[in-house]
């Protein structure tokens, strides 16, 4: 039983006419016919009785009509939503992203987004970087914003841009005059940072340790907003993303260039191997290339 076939039933049962069902489903009437008998062999008996004058349903063919009705309008109705979803008419769509990325570049993306594409709706699971990676991994979100994996294994790495590791001093401290910092000065002060597993913490952790600097650490939290916090209230010093400096300046601390060593890390879009993105999930993916800029931190003059 196929939706052509019943097209030609239903259209026949409700005009009692080989000739006007012909005219409303543009078909000759050879077509017509043989659309009718091919759903009467499927089914196994006679819907319709045909004479030279007029044409009447079978008891079979009465009972068939409702559930023809059914289920074309099923079929109609989910023709039209993958049509929309592939227009991007409509939509959902969940991602996932670390939390310095969510609170930060992530909103105006999803800005520019909304208004190509009004009718998708987007959930937003911000997580530590580690959870964004298990999450695209077990397919639980079609793709995630994350630092570059240390390995991808079966996920595939398309890098946005990349981040550089920026001082965070009290905008009325001493440090805040200088043009950038290094880290030997950055850590004569009280350092404040990400509690572990952080992604961030271990950047920095690993990248020092190359150095032979050991990251001491005075006050830790989860959330880097209360880093910041803590930074500009004079607690102490600190080094994030770049991509969270306008983030750090709310919170009333200044960002600098820090060198000696520079730490840098690819940041970019995770997505599951070869696996094949939604149309949705393909759009905002360029969307996310063509927003992205990381801000950097301006020399003071």
């Amino acid at each position: 039983m196929t939706v052509k076939q019943l097209r030609a039933f239903l259209a026949v049962a409700q005009t009692l006419s080989f000739t006007q069902a012909c005219e409303r489903l543009h078909l000759s009437q050879p077509a017509l016919s043989l659309a009718i008998k091919g759903l009467e062999v499927s089914l196994g008996g006679r819907l319709l009785i045909r004479s030279t004058r007029s044409v009447r349903l079978t008891p079979e063919g009465e009972s068939l009509v409702p559930l023809a009705k059914r289920l074309l309008a099923e079929w109609d109705n989910t023709e039209e939503l993958l049509r929309q979803r592939f227009t991007l008419q409509l939509g959902r769509l969940a991602v996932a992203t670390m939390p310095s990325f969510a609170s930060n570049l992530l909103p105006p993306a999803l800005m520019a987004f909304r208004q190509r594409y009004p009718r998708v709706n987007i959930t937003v699971h911000d997580v530590i970087n580690e959870q964004v990676i298990d999450m695209v991994r077990n397919r639980q979100v079609e793709l995630g914003v994350a630092f570059e994996p240390e390995a991808t294994g079966s996920l595939t790495f398309t890098p946005l841009f990349v981040d550089r590791f920026v001082a965070v001093v009290p905008a009325d401290s001493l440090l805040a005059d200088h043009e950038r910092l290094d880290w030997a000065t950055l850590l004569t002060h009280d350092f404040i940072t990400l509690q572990r597993p952080s992604m961030v913490r271990r950047l920095l952790e690993q990248q020092l340790e190359t150095r032979g600097i050991v990251l001491p650490t005075a006050f830790e939290s989860h959330q880097l907003a209360t880093v910041g916090r803590m930074v500009a209230s004079g607690l102490g010093v600190s080094a994030i993303p770049s991509l969270c400096i306008r983030q750090m300046q709310e919170l009333g601390a200044r960002c600098l260039p820090l060198v000696d060593p520079v730490i840098e890390r690819a940041v970019g879009v995770v997505t599951y191997g070869t696996h094949e993105l939604s149309v949705a999930a393909l759009a905002l993916q360029e969307v996310l290339a063509e927003t992205t800029r990381p801000p950097l931190p301006a020399p003071r003059r």
